[in-house]
């Protein structure tokens, strides 16, 4: 709690000091995804989430668990191993089985490693000397507390994420943020609908650089710009989605569809539909299930206008499959996902697991 409290004087006294902008990719880590289903739905599951991974889509989603704890691990790595994506999340009911209340600790690390340091390969004389090359790390965490609880009127869900951001770039740069997320689900029959606002009071993130006099020198000899401390900003931005579940055999064989609206309202985007005021980011996602044991999964989205070398313009849209495999308490997933474009060098393999201890209560799924 203190922590939290000196973050926010800090936040304030860099607010006056500091020159405020708004990026429209800031903390673009967080659009990643985590979860090896919701990835091989291409991320539409704002209307259905309902596991620890909750904490991330839609935390409304967490009010509907119904174990002791559920535990969420995922690893993926991107452009050939260079980038890796780590998660771990950790739900936690209290005890109110009326209104099913849950609380979750996430934690999220993207980061490039080994980054080779040259700045000081070559000597004042000219010559070259390896052992002035050292290594640093690009890094971007994220630790996010999530609460839901399940609301008086029947089938509605209601929950917030508080995110603490830390990104850092070696020695040379960091930065500490602070950002809200709420989410609302509601639930009638075999219909699910779901609203996730990211960043809803503006989500910032105060820089720091710390450059020595010999790199500021040797950045004014090779033309490069000195960065100074500075406020990033987050723009707010609403996901809206809905889903409705088929059924046969007696529940034993399902079909789970969804489309989810991804709404950002900071100027025009590389998006399906794209104004001057807002962009919506449309994706649709789909799982069939048997027996709640074998799931296939697919999903389209990131909807973008391309224009090739010979100024013709196309429609490209991201693809995504996956497969899941539930035994008792353990859950295994696996998502093949594409970064939007055909070569085959581009796709990322992620697997998740998890881990759902001691039923509860019945869900309400």
């Amino acid at each position: 709690m203190r922590k939290t409290i000196l973050l926010l004087i800090v936040s304030i006294s860099a607010f006056s000091s500091a020159q405020a902008q708004f990026y429209k990719y800031s903390n673009e880590f967080l659009a990643i995804g985590v979860g090896a289903r919701a990835l091989g739905m291409s991320g539409a599951v704002t209307a259905t989430t309902s596991d620890v991974t909750s904490g991330y889509w839609n935390p409304a989603g967490l009010a509907l668990m119904d174990k002791k704890f559920d535990l969420g691990l995922m690893h993926s790595e991107y452009f050939a191993g260079i980038a890796k994506y780590d998660y771990a999340g950790l739900a936690l009911p209290l005890q109110n089985k009326t209104l099913n209340r849950v609380l979750t600790f996430s934690l999220i690390r993207f980061g490039v490693d080994d980054i080779p340091n040259t700045l000081f390969l070559i000597e004042p004389d000219g010559s070259i000397n390896y052992d002035n090359v050292t290594s640093f790390s690009v890094a971007d965490y994220a630790g996010m507390i999530s609460y839901a609880q399940k609301l008086p009127v029947d089938g509605l869900r209601l929950g917030g994420t508080i995110k603490i951001i830390h990104r850092t770039a070696g020695d040379f740069a960091s930065s500490w943020g602070l950002g809200l997320d709420a989410g609302i689900q509601y639930e009638k029959n075999n219909w699910r609908l779901g609203a996730m606002g990211k960043d809803i009071t503006t989500t910032f993130n105060a820089w720091s650089f710390n450059f020595t006099d010999e790199e500021k020198a040797i950045f004014a000899e090779t033309n490069n710009v000195i960065p100074e401390n500075s406020i990033e900003l987050t723009a707010p931005r609403l996901i809206m989605g809905g889903a409705y579940q088929f059924s046969w055999s007696k529940d034993k064989v399902t079909l789970l569809p969804e489309i989810d609206l991804d709404w950002t309202f900071d100027g025009k985007r590389n998006t399906l539909i794209a104004t001057g005021v807002m962009s919506i980011d449309p994706r649709i996602g789909l799982e069939a299930g048997y027996k709640q044991t074998i799931f296939l999964r697919g999903g389209i989205g990131n909807f973008q206008h391309v224009t090739d070398i010979d100024s013709s313009k196309s429609l490209t849209v991201q693809p995504n499959i996956g497969v899941g495999l539930r035994i008792k308490s353990v859950t295994i997933d696996y998502a093949l996902t594409n970064l939007g474009d055909l070569s085959g060098s581009l796709y990322s393999h992620v697997f998740s697991v998890r881990v759902a201890i001691d039923e509860r209560i019945k869900s309400s799924r």
